[in-house]
């Protein structure tokens, strides 16, 4: 049975783009008789808020979307620890105490998220204590596992490129939100069932990371769905931070929520909206 997932962050709003995000794997699931998931992802310090919890399932009920409620990730950080002490034990993590901007000082390549870390703290010594990130040595990973592919349903069989995002951190310095993205949904995901991942282009180059680390803890690996990106006037995606407007402040408007989603399923699309398809956007 396929099962996908929604996985939103309650740290703002929800936008037309979460929109689109969560129509598309609604209806991937619906199509196929299979489920669809809603995963709060909750663990970004104090930047998440239960109260936004609440209100983007208003959102999403809104838009006439029906799914089933799975763990948050505040349930799950000893899971994230005891996969980060088996990494660490088998020597496949490091600690790491440069800054963002030493890293961008210092980096001699540019990734699909920005400067590529150079590993300046791989093979130091550097006491493990404190503020340190840990950063998985991904040319030893690979070294282990040999090559890896992956499947998106829209581009095909993907030959796994971690290595282009360089040595990616596992474990953050902040230990209010101990795990990375990279970690904390490959984890998730498994731990759920998801057979189909299904996400925005933005995160095409996150899933080489992650099928790395499905070989690494012996995880199933699912398909991945990457769908194209709602744009802004100026072609960025859609963002929170930068104000875009709001599903609540539509819904309390006396919107009529399943219309907008049946119009984005269509492509109409609201002015100064629209739909791109490229692997890397603006940020």
């Amino acid at each position: 049975m396929i099962v996908t997932r929604f996985a939103p962050s309650p740290n703002g709003s929800l936008h037309l783009g979460h929109a689109f995000s969560a129509i598309t794997a609604h209806d991937l699931a619906q199509a196929r008789g299979g489920r669809f998931l809603l995963r709060i992802e909750d663990i970004d310090g104090a930047r998440s808020r239960p109260d936004l919890a609440e209100e983007l399932r208003a959102d999403l009920a809104w838009l006439g979307l029906e799914w089933e409620d799975v763990a948050p990730q505040s349930s799950r950080l000893a899971g994230y620890a005891a996969a980060a002490e088996r990494l660490r034990e088998t020597g496949l993590l490091y600690p790491c105490r440069c800054t963002r901007s030493e890293i961008v000082a210092a980096a001699t390549a540019k990734g699909p998220d920005g400067p590529v870390y150079p590993g300046t703290c791989r093979g130091r010594e550097v006491e493990p204590q404190g503020e340190v990130a840990w950063r998985l040595d991904v040319a030893e990973a690979l070294r282990r596992t040999g090559p890896l592919a992956w499947l998106d349903e829209r581009r095909g069989e993907q030959p796994a490129r971690p290595d282009l995002a360089g040595d990616v951190v596992l474990v953050r310095k902040d230990r209010t939100t101990p795990a990375s993205y990279h970690l904390a949904a490959t984890l998730d995901d498994a731990a759920d069932g998801v057979t189909l991942v299904t996400r925005g282009m933005d995160l095409f180059a996150a899933s080489h990371v992650h099928r790395l680390l499905q070989a690494l803890l012996d995880l199933p690996v699912p398909t991945w769905h990457h769908h194209p990106l709602l744009l802004d006037a100026e072609g960025r995606k859609l963002a929170k931070r930068r104000g875009s407007p709001s599903l609540g402040d539509r819904r309390r408007a006396g919107e009529d929520g399943r219309a907008l989603a049946d119009s984005l399923r269509r492509g109409v699309l609201p002015a100064g909206v629209s739909r791109g398809d490229r692997l890397h956007c603006p940020p």
